[in-house]
């Protein structure tokens, strides 16, 4: 009898709909300080940071993003385990470093394979022959805030100054960079990094005799170094012109009236009319129950700066190409006005001098005197070969 082979019918199977695969987040690679006597340094850019991602509801520029937050202690052996760590594991967008010491132990491995988009600092060694193709600035070379606290200086009337800084390759940016447009005559004094005790150099100062000084301690150190200096009787005599780092919102809040009338050199005035600036900084106020300082706000402004660039690339890094296109044609909403990219990928930004005043109800505030230089270029951009 032949065999016949019997079909069985099935019956139709209702498989569930399927549905688009949720984008997985950008991760970014936050390294910053969040220890020491500078370590509200990195909170405050931390925060800044974060209430960008949070006013999107965990985005940028509408793309999903996770932030990773390491604490480097301004150690630099700390700095590049925690780069080290991080690039083994596949993240390629990192931003946060404060101090420019920390910056030149990662940036290289940063780089490799990803991208350094810096919050703060900007040093020289790579704004001009050694720039890189995929590292950008969002904040401030670090000699041209310097630069322009000489052209204050000038304006001010100073002929004769004491400048001082710590012995690192920020501080050192900072005197150079005072040097290379002030027109007077000037006496170095430089410091250690995160140094505390400033009785030695503030009895230098008195028998200098200057017509004025000007320093750079950011943090904890330019809090002491601002209350020794007029509990020395010195800020009675000799007036003061420094950046922003060394006399921020915080440090205002800290030193109290010793700060009066000192002459502040800055990128960002929290008290611009610049909407976006408005809202950023009743955002931050209203979340973390504080007083943004600069270091909040050029990281806001590096966040949608990033989510900018994320957007137009749809979160995609995998074409560096792509992202680094994106990043040098950047256009957001900056909270600091006018922002664009030189050719080195270094910030170009307007500059301003704030002094501090007490207003009618005997509030210290910054109070504008006026616009030093409209977009500023660098002076290293036209060494770079990009």
């Amino acid at each position: 009898m032949k065999k016949q082979l019997v079909g069985t019918l099935l019956a139709p199977v209702a498989w569930p709909a399927l549905r688009p695969r949720a984008q997985d987040p950008v991760r970014i690679g936050f390294i910053t300080t969040l220890s020491t006597p500078a370590g509200y340094l990195g909170e405050d850019s931390r925060d800044g940071f974060q209430l960008a991602i949070d006013q999107e509801g965990g985005k940028l520029g509408g793309v999903p993003v996770s932030l990773l937050v390491e604490d480097d202690g301004l150690q630099l052996a700390r700095a590049k385990q925690i780069i080290d760590r991080m690039s083994l594991d596949g993240i390629s967008l990192y931003t946060g470093v404060i101090f420019s010491n920390v910056l030149a132990a990662v940036v290289n491995t940063a780089t490799k394979d990803g991208f350094y988009i810096s919050n703060n600092t900007g040093p020289s060694s790579l704004a001009g022959k050694q720039c890189k193709p995929h590292y950008f600035v969002a904040s401030y070379q670090n000699d041209t805030i310097h630069e322009m606290a000489g052209v204050a200086a000038n304006d001010l009337g100073y002929k004769k100054m004491v400048i001082l800084a710590p012995n690192y390759q920020g501080g050192r940016d900072a005197l150079e960079g005072f040097k290379r447009t002030f027109k007077g005559e000037v006496t170095e004094i430089y410091t250690k990094l995160n140094q505390l005790d400033f009785s030695v150099e503030l009895a230098r100062v008195r028998s200098l005799a200057p017509d004025a000084i000007f320093q750079f301690h950011p943090g904890g150190a330019g809090i002491n170094f601002a209350k020794q200096y007029g509990s020395s009787g010195l800020n009675k005599s000799i007036p003061m012109v420094v950046p922003v780092f060394s006399m921020d919102e915080r440090m205002l809040a800290a030193t109290g009236d010793v700060a009066k009338g000192m002459n502040i050199v800055t990128l960002w005035n929290p008290g611009s009319t610049n909407p976006a600036n408005q809202a950023f900084v009743k955002a931050f106020n209203d979340k973390y129950k504080r007083v943004p300082t600069v270091y909040a706000a050029q990281t806001y402004d590096t966040a949608r700066l990033i989510g900018a660039a994320l957007k137009t690339v749809d979160g995609n890094l995998k074409d560096p190409e792509a992202l680094r296109s994106a990043l040098r044609n950047v256009t957001f909403d900056s909270i600091r006005g006018d922002f664009a990219f030189g050719k080195n990928q270094h910030a170009v930004i307007d500059w301003y001098l704030l002094r501090v005043e007490a207003d009618a109800n005997g509030k210290l505030v910054q109070v504008p005197v006026q616009t030093i230089a409209k977009a500023q270029v660098d002076s290293f951009a036209a060494e770079c070969a990009l």
